[in-house]
């Protein structure tokens, strides 16, 4: 059964930064996408940045772009997502998720798409203030 847990969420000042943590467990595939997604009260999920855990491949959506990085450890089965310069508008929950698929093609959809991703984690909550 697979497992997602994140953890390092917090509240932090405009312009700060904070590491996120994906630990992954019971995958059965060697290849397949994980994906953060963010939630704010009133607002849609939106996908931020996904990895491709075969080659690590990365991508971002252009909220983040240029502010966060997202990065595998193939030893401890995790997957960072780096968020620096963090804004107010970046407060939301913020998922991990997983989905065994090939890598191509790739589209936005198949990277950064809720629907394309098949496990979730709980969450943990980003507050940035001002």
């Amino acid at each position: 059964q697979v497992q997602l847990v994140e953890s390092g969420g917090g509240s932090v000042q405009a312009g700060g930064s904070l590491r996120l943590s994906c630990a992954a467990s019971g995958f059965t595939y060697s290849s397949h996408y994980i994906g953060w997604f963010r939630q704010a009260p009133g607002k849609e999920r939106e996908g931020v940045a996904a990895i491709y855990w075969g080659d690590g491949s990365t991508y971002y959506a252009d909220s983040v772009k240029g502010r966060s990085t997202s990065s595998q450890d193939i030893a401890k089965n995790t997957v960072y997502l780096q968020m620096n310069s963090l804004k107010p508008e970046d407060t939301a929950t913020y998922y991990c998720a997983a989905d065994p698929r090939s890598k191509y093609p790739v589209t936005p959809i198949r990277t950064l798409g809720a629907w394309a991703y098949s496990h979730w984690g709980q969450g943990t909550q980003v507050t940035v203030s001002s």
